[in-house]
């Protein structure tokens, strides 16, 4: 019987659950879900897109919803709320409001007896399983998280912001020589800026004073002014022509000793497309929450919580016998 699900939002990362869980042949999608309406939707697979307010009609449709708004504003109501009626999951990536996000599904999935699972993709999810398994198996040692090449969805949009953009991207860029120091094992210590840069390139409105924009960028808190950055003016037609998709990546890669053996761990990522890979773990995830339910757990989780067969369609003997 194929896993039933919903996807609340229909961007980017909606339409990437949706290819995922059209690749996945023990799962269905039962509909998309919208604050828009839908009769402007048009779906990729064609299923049919419905008012989100249409959901608390559709409790016995569904067996999991995946959640696929914004991290700021979106999935701290969005994700609590529908714990209440789904099981649910989500892609929560402000990694300091982790804990409380965490602590408001929680209640709410338990009082529902229903499974939340929170801040699932690449980071946080897959970068936070390695980083575990590295501090579990060598105790003695330090991780470093780099991303990219890549585009940074949010630090772009705080660039759009800025008066006198038209369009812009924004990639984050590992240091080529910090890479290398953590490779070879030297644990050392680094700054933000010295790990990574940020690259922008930016479509001006015309007449737009350019220098002022360049400054703006180069001196905005918590996005730019830590960080040596570059910024190109360009033109509609190369932003279309060469900045269209978004790739993204990065790697994780701890250093640890035992004795006097060191030891270094790495696990890296280099992605088309940010929004269908994470699109495809959140689908894995669904999977996972709907086992878990039907298994008598409640509450909310994190790929902490997910035994790695969870994830997986195959049988627990498949598993043993083909990938162990």
């Amino acid at each position: 019987m194929s896993i039933r699900i919903g996807i609340l939002g229909y961007g980017n990362l909606g339409k990437g659950v949706e290819k995922a869980v059209n690749a996945n042949p023990d799962e269905e999608l039962v509909g998309v879900f919208t604050r828009r309406d839908p009769s402007t939707v048009k779906t990729v697979s064609g299923v049919k897109a419905y008012k989100a307010d249409d959901l608390k009609n559709m409790t016995d449709d569904i067996d999991v919803l995946v959640i696929c708004g914004g991290s700021a504003t979106d999935l701290p109501e969005m994700t609590p709320e529908y714990a209440k009626l789904f099981n649910v999951v989500d892609s929560f990536d402000t990694h300091a409001r982790i804990p409380e996000h965490f602590a408001a599904v929680d209640k709410a999935a338990k009082g529902s007896g229903k499974v939340g699972v929170i801040s699932c993709g690449w980071d946080p999810g897959m970068f936070s399983i390695n980083r575990l398994y590295s501090h579990c198996i060598l105790p003695d040692g330090k991780d470093y998280t780099f991303w990219g090449r890549g585009v940074s969805q949010g630090h772009s949009d705080a660039v759009r912001r800025i008066e006198g953009v038209k369009d812009a991207r924004q990639y984050t860029v590992p240091v080529e020589a910090a890479l290398k120091s953590v490779r070879s094992g030297g644990n050392p210590e680094l700054t933000v800026r010295q790990k990574h840069t940020r690259e922008c390139f930016v479509v001006a409105e015309e007449g737009a004073d350019k220098a002022r924009i360049e400054k703006e960028i180069k001196e905005m808190p918590n996005y730019f002014a830590d960080y040596d950055t570059t910024v190109t003016f360009i033109s509609e037609e190369e932003m279309k022509r060469d900045h269209s998709k978004l790739p993204h990546g990065g790697s994780v890669i701890y250093s640890g000793a035992t004795g006097d053996n060191k030891h270094v761990i790495e696990y890296s990522l280099k992605l088309d497309s940010n929004p269908e890979f994470t699109g495809s773990v959140l689908a894995a995830v669904a999977r996972a929450a709907v086992r878990m339910n039907k298994e008598g757990q409640n509450g909310c989780k994190t790929m902490f919580d997910i035994a790695p067969a969870y994830l997986s369609p195959l049988s627990g003997e498949e598993l043993r016998a083909h990938m162990l």
